[in-house]
């Protein structure tokens, strides 16, 4: 889970230099890492029942 937010982060920092757009882009794939890690935690307690 942490890997998800951890990729959106860098992913995100590398397009901003990329673009130089900082810091909207870190922010919008920070937030699309997040969101990835919530799904992630309710796709495995979902999956016992």
């Amino acid at each position: 889970m942490a890997a998800s937010v951890l990729i959106g982060v860098l992913l995100g920092k590398y397009l901003d230099l990329l673009f130089g757009t900082a810091p909207w882009l870190g922010l919008v794939f920070s937030l699309f890492g997040a969101g990835a890690a919530i799904k992630l935690v309710f796709s495995f307690s979902n999956s016992d029942r």
